[in-house]
């Protein structure tokens, strides 16, 4: 751990000295730049492919500024660390950042983000944004830190090949977590060299394991990680260890990945272009946008994926109601409060996530709409054999607590799924020691336990 984080503290420092001079500087005359901070990183390149040619819209429209891209190529994790280190020093912070709404409030605490209100009420397309949408980037102070890129959610891709070999029966649909056990016993059983089941675990997959993983588990218990009445965090509850248990569960019998390709920070790259395409796993917990590797502009374009993938919604642990489960989260384009000239900064990203724009990128990277504009749009709603089916499921999602002191929860939480997984922990001890955790990160006055 502590040598991934003298890595990604190099490498930032590496940014950090070749941006030197020409970040935040839209106000000087004679170097009018505006910068933009982004992860490009295994099977997610539509932002970096279209950003290319965003600048070039920019800067037909804005003559006298260039918009200079800063992809940052590294795994989930990293890639957060790398962007709070450029933005601790005005020199090297970016004007426009690529920011996901679970870091806003943390980085609006650390002074990175600037707010966009005084903007937003003069740009005629913000009202065609859902409130939801617009909810998503406000802060904790009621203002309003950035703009919604669409949306996504989160079920089971399975493939039904395999499951005929297998002998399951499809269409499936499971209806609790054993369900999802047998099948998954069932293929290991009938179907050698295929792995029956991904699950993202530990802290190689970073939020993935947490948001894609644990709370897709978590949220079909009978409890949640935060309790919104009394303002604090659930660091015990039944819900808890049992979403533990079936991290074990899998691991133990070799359902899942084996630990060690689990905790490579490019599972989730692997899962898409590799393991998915070449049939080698069954069934895969996992996002709404991971078929964006497969369009044609893709980093692994795969024609016949609807054909070869079929897709089930996540069951409730016992099939309580309303049955299914989902988690929704998405990411932003905020501006950075070293920013100079922050109209130009603000103009940046509005043409990113104008109308034209954001249609191009939704269908791009599978996002789901959050501009009612695109949503109804006709080359949107048949751009996806998966759209509806991704798309119900904002009936039933959820949304993760995005409180300052979340990542410090969300990595205790990975700590715990790793621990299970390798071995090393048994979940009682495991979420023992979760609690332990999230008590000194928010505060023994601030976390609670639920029966």
């Amino acid at each position: 751990m502590r040598n991934r984080i003298v890595l990604a503290a190099l490498s930032a420092l590496a940014i950090t000295a070749a941006t030197a001079g020409c970040g935040s500087s839209g106000g000087d005359a004679k170097n009018k730049t505006v910068t933009i901070a982004y992860q490009k990183f295994g099977a997610f390149i539509q932002l970096d492919q279209q950003l290319k040619d965003v600048k070039k819209q920019y800067e037909a429209a804005h003559p006298g500024y260039t918009v200079n891209l800063q992809p940052i190529e590294a795994a989930e994790n990293d890639y957060y660390t790398k962007l709070s280190l450029m933005n601790r020093s005005p020199k090297s912070a970016p004007d426009v950042m690529y920011e996901d709404t679970f870091l806003v409030n943390t980085d609006i605490q650390a002074g990175f983000l600037a707010p966009i209100d005084d903007y937003l009420k003069d740009w005629p397309d913000w009202s065609q944004f859902t409130d939801s949408a617009k909810s998503a980037a406000k802060a904790q102070d009621g203002k309003t830190y950035g703009v919604p890129m669409g949306t996504d959610t989160r079920a089971l891709w399975y493939n039904p090949a395999l499951f005929k070999k297998a002998g399951i029966p499809v269409p499936w649909q499971p209806t609790n977590w054993n369900d999802i056990l047998t099948a998954a016993r069932t293929i290991k059983q009938k179907v050698p060299g295929v792995t029956p089941l991904n699950v993202y675990s530990g802290k190689g997959a970073g939020e993935g394991a947490t948001m894609q993983g644990f709370e897709m588990l978590l949220y079909g218990t009978k409890n949640t990680l935060y309790d919104d009445a009394s303002k604090k965090w659930i660091v015990s509850s039944p819900g808890f260890t049992d979403s533990l248990n079936f991290v074990k569960t899998i691991f133990d019998e070799k359902l899942a990945p084996s630990p060690q390709d689990a905790l490579d920070p490019n599972i989730a790259t692997r899962v898409a272009t590799e393991l998915l395409p070449q049939n080698k796993l069954a069934i895969d917990l996992d996002g709404s946008w991971i078929n964006q590797a497969w369009v044609a502009s893709g980093q692994k374009p795969w024609p016949q994926w609807s054909k070869v993938l079929a897709t089930a919604a996540m069951p409730t642990q016992n099939g309580e109601a309303p049955g299914k489960v989902s988690m929704s989260g998405g990411w932003v384009l905020s501006v950075g409060s070293h920013t100079k000239d922050k109209k130009a900064a603000f103009d940046l990203v509005t043409t990113m996530l104008n109308r034209e724009n954001t249609l191009k990128y939704d269908i791009g990277a599978s996002q789901i709409a959050e501009r009612n504009d695109v949503a109804n749009d006709p080359q949107y709603l048949n751009s996806n054999p998966t759209l509806k089916f991704f798309t119900d499921l904002v009936q039933v999602t959820k949304f993760r607590p995005a409180y300052p002191v979340y990542p410090q929860i969300s990595d205790a939480v990975q700590v715990a799924m790793e621990s299970v997984m390798t071995g090393q922990a048994q979940p009682d001890a495991a979420a023992k020691t979760f609690a332990d955790q999230a008590k000194t990160a928010a505060g023994g006055d601030k976390v609670m336990t639920a029966q």
